[in-house]
């Protein structure tokens, strides 16, 4: 399978596959959407069905009766890792526009420079993969303090078994990440020991150490006690916390659209 192109939009990659359909999905959390105005609801849309009949037909040269590889050819969806919605560049416009008219023309801008082949967007991607990874291991060693201060609260507040330890994290993991250290390890297609955290975002990885330092401050502020006790406290942090980004991310988007 040919290798896929990316484009840049605020430091975030925007796949285009091979045969250059743009991702939806990639766009949609670039701009830091949440749940609302998703890929999926605008493909639902009657006025964007009548936008993929006229492109489908543009390509075909037929009126109707349409297959399903002619459908693909301008827009389709895949699940899984690395999965997601995609549409043809026209779709992709009509999309951002959807979402946002500042949006719209951020991103055309963005697609401008990607169809003339701007050398510069190449290496804004290349030097901005080398801060991010420099920054992510700064976070990635303070997460580890984090982590040593969360598990040393644990056990001075009774959790002794290393299941419990587990127990706990995937407490976090599930109300902040969407699944327990195992299920991510599935989606995200890592290996069955793999260390979750050395495969996060940077993003996840600061929503992480806050939900931990939340959970010790809760630990020790309802001077909780044993397993049980701490594992709510650690579900109501990692839930308050994914609370909190889910609020902000409603409120910027009210405020693009």
């Amino acid at each position: 399978m040919p290798e896929m192109k990316v484009m840049l939009f605020k430091s975030r990659k925007i796949r285009v596959d091979e045969s250059g359909l743009v991702c939806l999905s990639d766009i949609h959390s670039a701009a830091g959407f949440s749940k609302n105005q998703t890929p999926s609801d605008y493909m639902a849309l009657p006025s964007s069905q009548k936008e993929v009949v006229a492109l489908v037909g543009k390509k075909t040269g037929k009126s109707g009766l349409f297959g399903k590889t002619e459908i693909k050819s301008v827009w389709y969806s895949k699940k899984g890792p690395g999965g997601g919605v995609w549409a043809d560049e026209n779709i992709a416009l009509g999309y951002a526009a959807y979402l946002s008219p500042t949006l719209a023309v951020e991103i055309r801008d963005v697609f401008l420079r990607f169809k003339k082949g701007d050398e510069s967007l190449v290496d804004e991607i290349r030097e901005n993969g080398a801060k991010r990874d420099a920054v992510r291991e700064q976070h990635r060693q303070i997460g580890k303090k984090v982590r040593k201060d969360y598990t040393d609260t644990l056990k001075s507040h009774g959790v002794t078994k290393w299941y419990e330890y587990a127990h706990c994290t995937n407490e976090t993991y599930k109300h902040l990440l969407g699944g327990t250290a195992k299920e991510l390890r599935i989606s995200r297609k890592l290996a069955p020991k793999a260390n979750v955290r050395d495969h996060m975002s940077l993003a996840e990885i600061a929503y992480t150490m806050a939900s931990e330092a939340l959970a010790v401050e809760r630990i020790e502020d309802q001077n909780a006690n044993g397993y049980a006790e701490c594992k709510t406290e650690t579900r109501i942090a990692a839930t308050t916390i994914r609370g909190a980004i889910e609020h902000d991310r409603r409120n910027r988007q009210q405020r693009l659209v």
